[in-house]
């Protein structure tokens, strides 16, 4: 199963960031999990400083931006 976490404010990127990587996640058919992080320190310990950002257990694989359906599906796979 994998992890996915979403890491920022609840701001609209984040949602949109959210729902990105869930549509991809159902679109691969694979089992997954998601958490939304909003505390600022919880998102600073993963050496993130710009959000949205997106990590895929425990590695992230995107911050500052929104990526695709497409893009997300390569970044969980």
């Amino acid at each position: 199963m994998k992890k996915l976490q979403i890491l920022g404010m609840g701001c609209p990127k984040c949602q949109r960031l959210a729902e990105a990587a869930e549509a991809a996640a159902k679109e691969l058919g694979i089992e997954y999990e998601i958490e939304k992080v909003k505390e600022l320190d919880k998102i600073l310990e993963f050496g993130v400083m710009a959000t949205p950002a997106l990590v895929v257990d425990g590695e992230v694989k995107v911050s500052g931006k929104v990526p695709t359906v497409d893009e997300a599906k390569g970044m969980i796979e």
